[in-house]
Formats: structure tokens, sequence, C-alpha cells
């Protein structure tokens, strides 16, 4: 019996029986009914349904967010642009590299040299054919610095794009062993003509053709008919987002029936979320830390006796306990963790009140500290704020809470003021992440660093291939920003995702990013 219920199993698995077929057949073996309808649940729950529409409803949306893959900043654009964008390769959830429109990424001996071959048959929405010169101006617009694009840090080390044939070949200015790894970075959709002509138009060759752009209020599209994986992703005939930035209204849509699936559930409801009949809980460990950011050129924060006793005034352990409720690992001011694999642990930063009084008087500053914080930083955000602030004066130090709005939070707090709360989701690879974010010349260096000895640990690091010796570089790299860098990370985070399991199925737990790296609504299915 156990054979037969295994092959029943296996013909469900392939869609070649329907559920009442298995019901029945099961119901013969002598099989309870009970017994049967869970066995069922297990046999479909791999199968993709096609039909219906899946939407979301996320934290992150701003009347000011742009269909321009350059400039994603926050949760929805993210995930919007991985319903209608395709991209050269995907990070798999072991860590690895899946290639989509790159069939092949290889790269001469000296690392310094890849050749991307373009996948044939791919198509836009528009009807076009994917094309090497698609690809090449793509990286091209994003290397460009009037782009303003969330990859420039990344990128700023090819010298060379040049597309021939089905290929384009890459060269790079110093070798890097981790270049197909940028090459995920979730601005790099490959669009018609690289974007030049409308960075705007939304259109590029994923599972889905935009069809509402409503920026802070909705984002929709619909299944694209010519997708080349459409066995893979693109199961419902229509996604949805809802910005919903609000965190109890968005867990009320998701009771209420209104989103299959929510991002960013605030740890101190998730023993309640959990007992929400048909919604489970998806939550993983990853990469993705919540910082505090001080600019190292904007005074007070340019003296680094200040900084450190800032760093030394925050109780990251209570602030791990009350505000992830132990959803996360305590931090230790700079932006890896033992995610990456080449993490090389360092003394970890204790808060010392004493010290930091010392630090502070030290520095000669006195009066208050403006700190900016929003709910939409991160869960938790301004509760955050307030026990530093609370910390922070048992060490002397007062620091004024400026409570901002979620709307326009991105684009005119987050990297624009001197000190302010933010997230980062992490990057695959360390290089990947300090030349993002704290190389001198990243467009995205939030916290102002910029130290010509640390860029110049990085670009050894990256044309190093003796791992262990990569490995020394980055332990003196952490300790560099951890005692004099604008950075200060009080915990890494979970990403915490809640989802109607009893609606939908297929969700996969990534550590890459929250919403199954942005992917959940594509590959997610609503159920029969």
């Amino acid at each position: 019996m156990k054979t037969e219920l295994d092959h029943l199993a296996d013909l469900a698995g392939q869609g070649r029986i329907s559920r009442r077929d298995f019901l029945g057949r099961t119901a013969a073996l002598g099989v309870s009914a009970a017994l049967a309808t869970t066995l069922a649940g297990k046999a479909f729950a791999q199968t993709p349904v096609k039909g219906g529409i899946l939407k979301a409803g996320l934290q992150g949306g701003e009347s000011t967010n742009s269909l321009d893959p350059a400039l994603n900043l926050s949760q929805v654009t993210f995930s919007f642009c991985k319903q209608w964008g395709e991209f050269l390769v995907r990070l798999k959830p072991d860590g690895g590299v899946e290639n989509l429109i790159a069939e092949e990424i290889g790269a001469s001996a000296d690392a310094k040299t890849w050749t991307i071959k373009v996948r044939d048959g791919i198509e836009f929405h528009n009807g076009k054919t994917v094309t090497a010169e698609d690809v090449a101006a793509t990286l091209e617009r994003h290397a460009d610095e009037k782009s303003k694009s969330g990859a420039l840090g990344v990128l700023k080390n090819i010298k060379g794009i040049k597309p021939s044939g089905k290929e384009v070949v890459v060269t790079l200015g110093d070798a890097d062993a981790d270049f197909p790894y940028l090459m995920a970075d979730y601005h790099l959709v490959i669009q018609p003509n690289g974007g030049k002509d409308n960075p705007n138009a939304g259109i590029s060759a994923g599972p889905y053709k935009v069809t509402v752009n409503q920026p802070g209020v909705r984002h929709g599209g619909e299944r694209f008919a010519n997708y080349w994986r459409g066995d893979k992703a693109g199961h419902a005939d229509q996604v949805e987002i809802v910005v919903i930035n609000d965190a109890t209204a968005r867990l009320a849509a998701l009771q209420g029936g209104q989103v299959h699936m929510i991002n960013r559930v605030e740890p101190k409801v998730v023993d309640l979320v959990k007992r929400i009949p048909g919604v489970t809980i998806e939550n993983v460990s990853g990469r993705g830390y919540y910082p505090f950011n001080m600019f190292c050129d904007t005074a007070p924060f340019d003296n680094n006796d200040l900084r450190i006793a800032l760093k030394l005034a925050m109780d990251r352990d209570e602030l791990l306990e009350k505000i992830l409720r132990g959803y996360g690992s305590v931090g230790n001011d700079f932006p890896i963790n033992e995610a990456y694999p080449l993490f090389t642990a360092i003394e970890q930063r204790k808060f010392d009140p004493e010290k930091a009084a010392a630090a502070y008087k030290k520095s000669g500053h006195s009066g208050s500290i403006l700190l900016r914080t929003s709910d939409v930083a991160f869960p938790g955000a301004v509760d955050a704020a307030q026990l530093y602030q609370q910390s922070a004066a048992k060490a002397g130090i007062k620091i004024e809470i400026k409570r901002e709005p979620g709307d326009g939070y991105w684009s005119e707090v987050w990297n624009k003021q001197p000190f302010s709360l933010s997230y980062w989701g992490g990057r695959p690879t360390q290089d990947q992440m300090y030349s993002t974010g704290y190389v001198s010349t990243a467009d995205w260096n939030d916290t102002r660093f910029k130290r010509p000895e640390f860029d110049k640990m990085l670009f050894t690091a990256r044309a190093e291939l003796d791992q262990a010796k990569r490995k020394a570089i980055y332990h003196d790299m952490a300790v560099l920003m951890r005692d004099e860098g604008g950075l200060i990370v009080p915990f890494f985070n979970q990403f915490i995702d809640a989802a109607a399991t009893n609606k939908i199925s297929g969700y996969v737990k990534n550590p890459n990013g929250e919403m199954m790296d942005g992917y959940a609504l594509n590959e997610c299915w609503l159920n029969a």
C-alpha cells in the first residue's frame, strides 16, 4: 500500500490526476478521509495552479516611487521590479547563483575579463527579443553616475563593456571572482536599450506586464503570455501590491482576506499572528540589519570621539530583546555577520555608559543630538530610538528624537540627514556590501565613511584569490569600520513575512531577502 500511495503522490505532484481522483483512489486503498485529506494537501501543494489574482500588502511604498529600477530604494519597488523585471542572474536560497538571461558567465584566468552569453529566445514585453546590445546598454546606464543607480557602487570596477554577437564582454580594472554575484543586484533589470530611452516605462522580460502604477498606493501586473519561464513563475493571472505602511492595517488586511501575504511583521506581534487560523509566519535569518547612520563628514559626527560615545551608549542586548524579541542577533557596528562565508568575529562592543561619558566629554560636544526615525525605517524603529534615548541618557548624552512621516522618508531623510535610522537587506558577498554602501565613491554611502585606506583594502581583497588572505583583509576592514566608521549596528534582523497558507502555496524561505527575495508574488500560487 505504501508503494501505491507513493505512486499516487507522484502523479498528483506531476499534475496527472485531479484532487478528486486522488481522494477516491486513496479511499479505495482503505486510507481514512482525514489522512487522505492531509496527504492530498501535501501532494498537491507542490503543483502550481494557474489563475486568479494574488495580492500582497507591503510596507515601503511612497508617492515619490519610480518604475526606473536604478532608483529602487525600498521594499515595494524592490518587490514590484521582480514581477515585471528580468535579470541576468538571481541568487538561490542556498547562496549560489542561478542563470537567467545570462545562459553562461565565464571568466578569464586572471578574473579581469568576463564573458556573458545571452540566452536565445527571451522576449521583452514590447515584443522585442532580448539581445547582447540590450544587456550591454543596461550595464552602461547603471554604471553612469548620471543614472543615480543604486548599483553604481558595485559597477565602479568596470572599465569596458562590449557586445559581440550573442555575448557581452566586460573588462574589469581589478580582478573580481565575485562578478556573477554583482549581476544579481536588484537594480540591474534588463531593459530594451538598457532603459536609456525611457527607464520609467516598466518594460523588461519578467513574468508580468505592468498594468497599474500608482506610487504610494498600488502596483499591479498581468501575466506575460510569452514569459520564457512560464512553467516556473507567473502562476497567477494578475498580481497586485497594495501599499500599506501601517503595521496594524497591514496585518488586518491579511487577516481579513484583502491580501494573501504581507511583509515586515513586527516581532512583538508574531506570537499573536501564529494564532490566526490559516496564517503562517515565514521568518528566516539572513544578512539584513537595522542601522543607525551618522554622517562622518557632518558636525558633530565628524568627531570620532563623539561617534565612539554614541556607539558605547547603545544597549544592544536590550534592543534585541525588546524590539526584535529575539528574532535576530546582536550587531557590532560593521555590516557583516556570520551569514557571509568569509566572516571573522571581532571583539563585541558592549554597552558601557562610563566609557561613553568619557568619550563624549573628550569630544567637546554639548547640547542635544537630533536623531530622525520613522515607522517605515524598520519594525519597531520608533521604539528603538526611544530605548536608545534612554540608554544614552545614562551616559549624559541627550538624544532628541524627530519622528518623520513614512511618505518621503526614503527620499528626504535617508541618505540626506546626518543621523537617522534605516535598514539594509545585505548583499551576497562582503565585497558587494562594502562596494554598495561604504566605499568612498558609492552613491549609497549613507554614513559618508570615506577612507582611502579602507577603499584600498577593499580593492586588494577583490583581486585576492587566496581565500585565507582575503578573509584577513576583511577582518582588518571590519575593525577599521567598527572603530572609526559612522555606522551603529544594534542588530541583524530576521525577515518576518506572513502568508495565508490556507489560500496560497509555494512559499519558500529565502535568506536573501523578504518576500522570498521579492519573488513571492510570481512563484506562489492560489490554491485550487
